[in-house]
């Protein structure tokens, strides 16, 4: 299982925006839906690598947020709430969360897996953050203009440009130059990598000692 504890940057000094980063994740596919904690704090539990990366990428693309995952073993049976949830992966994504809040200028996205585990699966997990950085660091850099043509390309279908490019009037060369330069196309071909990396994690994080 995994766990995303995502904490608001600055909160002190700017509004909360807590509501609309729950209302932005409430379409996710999660075993436990996203829930303000403490503060300016959400919590949420995954079962997929999948939906583990889109929660996070799409969280930093709004910038203002630092976001943990943590890998290992959540209580069973899931209760209602993601409040009285516990486990393992919870203290991992404490530690995570508190790390990507001191990256500097790297995106604030860290990856821990439950210390107890064993080396497997905190060498899994730091490779996959190593794979969500240069991802996020592609989410991050992108303009406003990029996306509003980005989000009417679909990497995964043929001739998705066109259509966009129909869609929004402009000509297929811009939509083309606008997914060249935000390489909409390398961010889909790595999240493969993070999602093999982060299952390679909570299997050794879940699997009992050898």
């Amino acid at each position: 299982m995994f766990v995303l504890t995502i904490d608001q940057k600055d909160s002190r000094n700017s509004s909360d925006r807590v509501p609309e980063l729950l209302e932005l994740l409430g379409s996710q596919d999660l075993a436990l839906p996203f829930e303000r904690t403490v503060g300016d704090e959400v919590q949420a539990v995954a079962s997929s690598p999948a939906a583990v990366i889109d929660a996070a990428l799409l969280t930093l693309r709004q910038g203002g947020w630092s976001v943990g995952i943590g890998v290992g073993n959540v209580g069973l049976p899931l209760p209602a709430s993601t409040r009285e949830a516990g486990g393992e992966a919870f203290i991992a994504a404490r530690a995570a969360v508190d790390r990507a809040k001191k990256t500097g200028d790297r995106p604030p996205i860290a990856v821990a897996a439950d210390p107890n585990a064993g080396p497997e699966a905190a060498e899994a997990a730091a490779h996959a953050e190593a794979v969500l950085i240069l991802i996020a660091g592609l989410v991050r850099d992108r303009s406003e203009a990029e996306w509003r043509i980005l989000e009417h390309v679909d990497p995964h279908k043929w001739g998705s440009q066109s259509a966009a490019a129909r869609m929004l009037g402009i000509s297929s060369q811009a939509v083309s130059n606008a997914v060249q330069r935000a390489k909409w196309q390398e961010e889909w071909a790595a999240r493969p990598a993070a999602e093999v990396l982060l299952d390679r994690a909570d299997q050794a994080a879940c699997s009992p000692p050898r």
